[in-house]
């Protein structure tokens, strides 16, 4: 059974639409895929910002204590019930346009493959999932793999020829 996903989707800065300009698709594909990996299945809705480094460095100081931008953050909403009748909230998802820009040309990577690994990587975080302990990251990192290669999306872990990326989703 394939899940029925909502988004509540914020377009906060205009490059996005630039960039971009099927991000919404991309962003329905992507979170589908990993939930879909996930095996969660059930109806939801995700709260996604589109925004830049300033606004992510401020939530990313207000919420994590750490005064940098990052690429994505993820906010779950936890156990929230859904309302019957309507998709369960499972949280919310910002992600920095400068530093997706960044990551993806230092890493040879296409923007939007790359804005989908980060979707697919932040929609896991919103149902439990994380990359704490070496073994949560290579269990997180392998539903990654296998959502993204139903997407046509290469390994985001590799460098394309079998060696370690240089980038990711886990902070030093």
């Amino acid at each position: 059974m394939e899940n029925s996903l909502s988004f509540d989707l914020t377009i906060e800065d205009p490059r996005w639409s630039e960039r971009l300009d099927l991000a919404e698709r991309l962003l329905t594909q992507a979170a589908s895929a990993g939930l879909t990996q996930a095996g969660f299945n059930e109806p939801a809705l995700i709260d996604v910002l589109l925004t830049n480094n300033a606004e992510i460095q401020s939530l990313n100081r207000d919420h994590r204590g750490q005064d940098k931008p990052t690429n994505v953050l993820s906010f779950p909403a936890g156990e929230t019930p859904a309302i019957p009748g309507q998709p369960r909230p499972l949280g919310s998802i910002a992600l920095a346009l400068e530093t997706l820009e960044r990551e993806a040309i230092e890493a040879n990577r296409d923007l939007s493959h790359h804005f989908m690994h980060l979707i697919v990587h932040a929609s896991l975080h919103l149902i439990g999932y994380t990359h704490d302990e070496e073994d949560e990251a290579e269990r997180m990192e392998a539903l990654e793999i296998k959502a993204l290669a139903g997407l046509g999306v290469s390994n985001p872990y590799e460098d394309g020829i079998g060696g370690t990326a240089t980038y990711g989703t886990r902070e030093p």
